[in-house]
């Protein structure tokens, strides 16, 4: 029987969905429209009565702002035109997987499959000088996204003739489940036909690799009753598992490297292998907090005498780029399995999140046609991760944002998660897991659909018009928070022997990986939990659908395992067990679909091999103005998009729930100053504390992308040092988001590309190998370009590095704000004529070259005895200068307390001849701005002897910020336009 279920905020109650689609239109699509009200649609299918209907309804409305209707109404507000946006078939629905579980427990039974519930979401336009056309445009560009959403626009005449169409999408596809093999006998054209129309994602040499191992073992598959040439399924696994999404090929790949300036030539026989794996091992020798590192979902440190910490940080761009939200969303639940599935698997504690973005301010013209406008997309994905993390109960310990043009083809989305590990597990390592044949392979948690299908291949490929819509996820964090709690129950009464997540390539992924350490595996994915009919095996195997982990469960423990789950509200499956045959067996209700050698499966794919070729460009060098104000100077940098405050977006995030921040995000006298870092109890009232900082500067690789890793490392690592951190436990994890650096008749500079990836791993060896911080995780994104709308668009080539410390006393933890009138401000380190790739050259558009270089040794001098004046808590503040330099310092630090700031440039520590634009402005590494009180100068500059330091002006009561060189004023701004120029930028958006 069906009944609607209309809910809608009441006339005289603010809309805040309506509010905001209003100002979008008029704003972002410069449309006249007076105003818009929304409400929820519930379709139900149900076998119930109107009563029983009507109990549902009251359950779903809030009284006191809403009104919730049986049936269809016409709501009382103005309105022209009406959109309708719901859900396409096959597409997770969480309000409605919410709803049919409330809707158990109201009607006091678990509904049946044929059972349905959908929702959707109805606009009303109040706009009578829109046309169709332009209603349509907004539905197209603003209300929905067109991947996985339909749009019904109505007229006000239509709706009150005919009202709206019923919402069911439900899938229609009952074929019946079939098994193709595909020929693999043909000529090398016809091998990439196959591998580009299947969206495999798989080179020539890959092909054929593939096409000799079907040849060589023809009489073997044919003596088992195998097909000679591949099945789909089979194929399908092997493209999933060769792409680079999970291979890494490129940073796998052999590459010779040739540095024109020099003429040296060599070859790097893997980057992983070469610079980020050997160092990892290097610093080990010497380090005994590194408990499991890169053979895992996440890396694993000592933390203190009850748990150990798991960290990973993970980039979900391609399919953010599809759709930003569903994108968004699976980039933090699916990060947030992986401490999840790490070891025995950890509880969850901290989220942590960073975007790259074009401007949100791009004129639309600009945008090409296929393509988000940057503003909506940020909005999405920042609505993505919220609905993804918070719902979850997880607060979020760092966010934040980078603006770039070029960013414009692909956002980069970093999502991490930070988890707790006991140091135990049934009295062995927790870090530690293992499979032995017999054990049962068990899947949890959400059922398999065709979201996620093709979603490794996919990301192995740069984003085109004919890019895969089945490869579009959306998380359900709900499912996955009745899983996180469910294993950690598992986990205390031992129940399984080994745990991971259903990542890129779902079954396909997680089984083969398993099967790999024990020797094989046996599964019918006949029995596998569907969504829906008519799913062919291969889908089932490579669909990445959320919220699922996989499990090797031991024989005695696996009545225990399933009772506990359904106790648990989660579904668990038994869908074979694991062998020690060589062979990773698919079976479908009995029938073997797949049966491939595990160790062609994981080592037969080809080493790439690439070119990299070493030219440094040369920018021209802009002038600076002999006139410069420079107090608007700093005004200006303070509202850049990557200087400005984001608050308006990060205070929609919840940061305090667990209650266990110490060093928030934002912090100041008025909380509304970024923070250089965060510091987090592990547990309530604890003194011990973790220290989450990072390092991303993009435009410095437009000049050198040696030097911008050693600045990314340097800046994370003085981050930590900032919030009272010191060098010793510091663990580091790598993101790398790169452009294609592989040549071809498209990417023709891929050469280039690829001589930038080689340099960053240099630095990126050298000065982890310097600063003693050893790799515990980190991911690689290749292929972020976009063709789409005819115009091809690359990243910067970009990495995210970011670092994770033990603080032993969290009570001695520092901010940067000032806090009382009458310290001493100092400066130290030294400061260098280095504006290449600055903020401060960016607003002018220029870049030149003298980018900013990191002395390893003269900075580790220099954060030792930083760190011992915050072990003596002498710093009633510190604060390290990165994007703006000095000048954009100084202006947080008098923020921060609401205090002025007394500043004489000529006794700041700097290389002789700098003019005060390049003191201000230059963004030397290894700085630090601090205040302390007059009475501790001794003993503080006693603890700096033997580094660059000086005492530069005090702070006062006036909140001013006052510049002098010598006696000269050379600037005079007052706090508050300070905070307006910080603030304004994105306070509403």
């Amino acid at each position: 029987m069906y009944h609607r279920i209309e809910v809608a905020y009441k006339p005289s109650q603010l809309d805040p969905k309506g509010a905001g689609v209003t100002g979008q239109i008029r704003d972002f699509l410069n449309m006249p429209v007076n105003g818009v009200r929304t409400r929820e649609v519930y379709s139900l299918f149900l076998d119930c009565n109107a009563a029983e209907a009507g109990r549902i309804a009251e359950a779903f409305t809030n009284p006191i702002i809403q009104t919730g209707h049986m049936g269809q109404s016409t709501p009382e507000v103005p309105f022209n035109w009406v959109v309708i946006v719901g859900f396409k078939p096959g597409v997770t629905d969480n309000v409605a997987r919410s709803a049919r579980s409330a809707v158990n427990d109201i009607l006091s039974r678990q509904l049946r499959d044929d059972e349905k519930i959908f929702t959707s979401t109805e606009f009303f336009l109040d706009a009578p000088d829109l046309n169709d056309g332009d209603v349509r445009h907004i539905a197209r560009d603003l209300l929905a996204n067109e991947l996985i959403q339909t749009t019904v626009v109505i007229s006000r005449a239509a709706w009150d003739a005919d009202g709206a169409p019923v919402n069911q999408p439900e899938m229609k596809d009952i074929s019946e489940p079939t098994v193709k093999t595909i020929d693999l006998n043909v000529s090398d054209q016809e091998l990439m036909r196959i591998s580009r129309e299947g969206i495999l994602a798989l080179s020539l040499a890959e092909m054929k690799a593939i096409q000799g191992y079907y040849r060589e073992n023809a009489e073997a598959r044919k003596a088992k009753g195998l097909p000679e040439n591949p099945t789909d399924v089979e194929l399908e696994v092997l493209a999933q598992t060769w792409s680079e999404h999970c291979k890494h090929k490129i940073f796998n790949a052999r590459i010779n490297y040739t540095d024109e300036t020099s003429g040296q030539t060599e070859v790097v026989d893997s980057c992983f292998k070469s610079f980020i794996y050997k160092s990892t091992k290097e610093i080990e020798k010497h380090v005994d907090w590194l408990l499991s590192v890169f053979h895992d979902n996440a890396g694993v440190i000592k933390f203190n005498d009850k748990v150990n910490l798991v960290y990973k940080v993970e980039t979900h761009n391609s399919p953010t780029a599809l759709d930003p939200y569903g994108g968004s969303m699976t980039g933090i639940v699916g990060v947030n399995r992986d401490p999840m599935g790490t070891g025995m698997g950890a509880d969850l504690l901290l989220n942590v999140w960073g975007y790259c973005f074009g401007s949100p301010f791009t004129d639309q013209k600009d945008v090409p046609e296929g393509l988000f406008h940057p503003r909506r997309l940020r909005d999405q994905v920042h609505k993505g991760v919220i609905d993804g993390g918070n719902q979850s109960g997880i607060p979020y310990a760092q966010g934040w944002e980078y603006f770039d043009p070029r960013f414009l083809g692909k956002p980069l989305v970093y999502c991490g998660t930070v988890g707790l590990l006991p140091h135990e597990v049934a009295g062995k390592p927790a870090e530690e897991k293992s499979i032995e044949p017999g054990d049962h392979v068990v899947m949890i948690g959400g059922r398999i659909g065709k979201d996620g299908i093709h979603g490794a291949t996919f990301s192995s490929e740069e984003l085109h018009k004919d890019s895969p819509t089945q490869a579009v996820q959306i998380g359900d964090p709900i499912t996955q928070k009745l899983v996180g709690d469910f294993i950690r129950q598992a986990r205390h009464e031992a129940l399984y022997r080994f745990v991971t997540d259903n990542g890129a390539g779902g079954l396909s992924s997680s089984i083969g990986e398993m099967s790999e350490l024990c020797g094989g595996c046996e599964i019918d994915l006949g029995q596998a939990p569907l969504k829906y009919a008519g799913m062919q095996p291969w889908e089932i195997l490579v669909s990445e659908a959320q919220e699922r982990m996989s499990l090797a469960v031991q024989p005695e423990n696996l009545d225990r395992f399933l009772t506990l789950a359904k106790e648990r509200n989660v579904e668990a499956t038994v869908l074979g067990r694991f062998t020690n045959d060589g062979k990773f067996h698919v079976k479908f209700n009995g029938d073997t679909v797949a049966c491939l050698d595990i160790e062609f499966l994981h080592d037969g794919l080809p080493q790439l091999d690439l070119k990299a070729t070493w030219k440094p460009p040369v920018h021209p060098e802009p002038a600076i103005a002999a006139d410069l104000d420079l107090g608007q100077a700093i005004c200006d940098l303070l509202g850049s998009l990557n200087i400005c405050s984001n608050e308006y977006k990060a205070r929609q995030y919840d940061h305090e729930v667990k209650a266990l921040s110490v060093v928030k995000p934002f912090v100041g006298v008025n909380n509304n100053v970024l923070s250089d870092a965060t510091v987090s109890m592990a547990e309530p009232l604890g003194t011990d504390g973790i220290i989450l900082a990072g390092g991303v500067a993009p435009r410095y690789s437009d000049i050198d992308t040696y030097h911008m890793m050693a600045s990314v490392i340097d800046m994370a690592i003085r981050r930590t040092i900032a919030v009272g951190g010191k060098l010793g436990h510091i663990a580091g994890l790598d993101n790398f988001c790169w452009p294609d650096p592989v040549v071809s008749p498209a990417n023709p500079d891929g050469e280039y590309k690829c001589a930038q990836l080689v340099r960053a791993n240099q630095g990126l060896y050298d000065y982890t190998i310097a600063f003693g911080v050893p790799l515990i995780s980190g991911k690689d994104s290749m292929k972020n370009d976009s063709t789409v709308g005819g115009r091809r668009i690359s990243i910067p080539p970009t990495v995210l590095f970011s670092t994770i410390a033990k603080m032993d006393d969290v009570g001695k933890a520092v901010t940067l704000d000032a806090k009382r009138y009458g310290d001493l401000v100092y400066v130290i380190g030294q400061t260098k004529r280095e504006l290449g790739g600055s903020q401060f050259h960016a607003l002018t558009g220029a870049t030149g070259n003298d980018v900013p270089k990191v002395d390893a040794d003269f900075a580790k001098k220099l954060y030792a005895k930083v760190s011992d004046t915050t072990q003596a808590e002498l710093c009633h503040s510190l604060h390290t200068p990165v994007f703006g330099g000095l000048g954009v310092a100084f202006a947080k630090v008098a923020m921060g307390g609401h205090l002025g700031l007394m500043v004489d440039l000529d006794k700041i520590p700097a290389d002789e001849g700098l003019t005060p634009a390049e003191l201000l402005f230059s963004e030397s590494n290894s700085r630090f701005v601090a205040t302390i009180a007059p009475g501790k100068r001794s003993e503080f500059e006693a603890l700096l002897e033997g580094v660059p330091f000086a005492c530069v002006g005090r702070v006062d009561l006036d909140p001013t910020l006052v510049l002098t060189r010598g006696e000269t004023e050379l600037a005079s701004t007052p706090v508050d336009d300070l905070l307006k120029a910080y603030t304004q930028t994105l306070d509403t958006i």
